[in-house]
């Protein structure tokens, strides 16, 4: 969460038991420097909180991808279960403060970083001298659960890659037109170009309950300030119609609300919206409620997490974990 980072380990555990609790699919986490999230994630397991894990995602600039494949490994083997390992390369005046320069081209670093990952974790040897990666080393191979890789995506170009060689793209922010018309079919093209199925769809939709003296807009401002004040999330927001500057985060906060990409009101009006990702391609949804959880606390942002999934149950005649459009309802607390 911006501009807070998960540390308080009982509110992540809070969260995790309201995922194992309601028989959710995955807690998700973003990255983190104040406690890193694969530590967070296994201080989860290490107190038999063992619910199913995703980041959302870590920083390329952060972690040789060696490291990355131990870490995601690593995930499987303490929580035994499958993990999501989400990689996107971040702002660039952060990948600049990291690297010396940014990433020339943010997609050929993906698609390296991602391609030797993924060879570590089949336990092949890596042979690969790319733009950005280099390795010549192999992982002693170990049994664990399926690590599903993934790939943060903002606009066409970006899935379009994550198509070519992610199992899952992970988007934050994007409205549920958009997803349809531009992400999805940019994947399914990538997917194409490669003669692969194409990667699962997870969308973070931030959200709130409607309750008395609660401002949408506020709780919008506080959960994405920082992302509105991003050009790269600026630019992915006008192209998909809303009135939004990264000069102005306020104004943008009001632009989410108003274009219903901050989805408030009833907890049966945040099932529509949520139903409303599935139809445009989202195969899960995560919940963040990021905007309370800074405003208002742990308990009050669980409280319409819960609200919410009773809401979206009430809507479907098949259990939480059901094939509905093979849709998964997911909490999410975000940690970056």
């Amino acid at each position: 969460m911006y501009p807070l980072m998960a540390y308080d380990m009982e509110h992540v555990a809070a969260f995790a038991t309201t995922v194992r609790d309601l028989g959710m699919r995955r807690l998700f986490m973003g990255q983190s420097v104040l406690v890193d999230t694969h530590q967070a994630f296994a201080h989860l397991a290490g107190r038999g909180i063992t619910v199913p894990v995703g980041t959302s995602v870590s920083l390329t600039a952060l972690r040789h991808p060696l490291d990355a494949a131990v870490q995601a490994r690593s995930l499987a083997l303490l929580t035994g279960t499958d993990v999501v390992a989400g990689f996107g390369t971040g702002d660039p005046e952060f990948v600049t403060a990291l690297r010396g320069e940014p990433y020339e081209s943010p997609r050929t670093a993906v698609t390296e970083y991602l391609t030797v990952v993924r060879h570590l974790l089949d336990g092949e040897p890596v042979e690969f001298r790319g733009r950005y990666v280099g390795l010549d080393e192999a992982l002693l191979p170990v049994p664990h659960p399926p690590v599903s890789l993934g790939v943060g995506v903002l606009r066409p170009r970006m899935a379009y890659t994550a198509g070519q060689v992610a199992d899952v793209a992970i988007t934050l922010l994007t409205p549920a037109g958009y997803l349809r018309d531009q992400v999805v079919p940019a994947l399914e093209r990538g997917a194409r170009s490669r003669e692969r199925t194409a990667p699962r769809v997870t969308t973070i939709v931030p959200c709130a309950v409607r309750r008395p003296g609660r401002d949408a807009r506020k709780l919008a401002f506080a959960a994405h300030e920082v992302h509105l004040g991003g050009e790269h999330y600026a630019a992915m927001l006008r192209t998909a119609g809303l009135d939004v500057d990264a000069a102005d985060p306020w104004a943008g906060a009001g632009a989410l609300v108003d274009g219903g990409v901050f989805c408030y009101g009833t907890p049966e009006d945040v099932a529509d919206q949520l139903t409303g990702y599935g139809e445009a391609g989202a195969t899960d949804v995560a919940l963040s409620c990021a905007g309370v959880l800074l405003t208002e606390g742990v308990e009050a942002a669980l409280a319409d997490v819960r609200d919410i999934v009773d809401a979206v149950r009430a809507r479907s005649a098949e259990p939480l974990d059901g094939p509905a459009h093979d849709r998964r309802r997911t909490a999410f607390l975000r940690s970056s």
